[in-house]
């Protein structure tokens, strides 16, 4: 639909659109930009460009971001919050507790699993009356 009225089929049974041609053109002009950028970003010479563009940046950088570190740091200090470090600290403990958990379950199924195998065997094995650790210590003791 033109701004006049509605588009005038032609003789093949299609409407005439003017844009179309400048569509096509426009469609080819992208087409080739990004074949041309494509290859250009593949290139071992951008990324090397890249890659030094990046080192200055992180160069230059570099003590700004320590200094915004440190006025956080005492920030957060004065604030009585934790840090980062507090926060990578508390975890890798968490972690190792974690572990440590884990291997105390692992360990107790293995006995467990040992107990319920052999019932008969530890029974027979029992004193009828249990020991306390220690308690021939003491009772040596009482003598003297």
């Amino acid at each position: 639909m033109t701004e006049t009225g509605p588009a005038k089929p032609n003789a093949e049974g299609k409407s005439f659109d003017p844009m179309q041609h400048w569509r096509g053109v426009r469609d080819a002009y992208l087409e080739a930009c990004s074949k041309a950028m494509v290859d250009m970003v593949n290139s071992e010479a951008y990324a090397e460009a890249t890659g030094e563009m990046l080192n200055t940046s992180l160069t230059v950088s570099a003590p700004f971001r320590e200094a915004i570190e440190k006025s956080m740091l005492k920030a957060l200090e004065q604030l009585a919050m934790p840090s980062r470090s507090d926060i990578v600290s508390i975890a890798e403990r968490m972690t190792n507790v974690e572990m440590r958990l884990d291997d105390l379950d692992a360990k107790l199924d293995l006995i467990a699993n040992s107990l319920s195998r052999r019932p008969t065997q530890r029974t027979s094995m029992r004193s009828p009356t249990p020991r306390r650790r220690g308690s021939r210590l003491k009772s040596a003791k009482r003598g003297k």
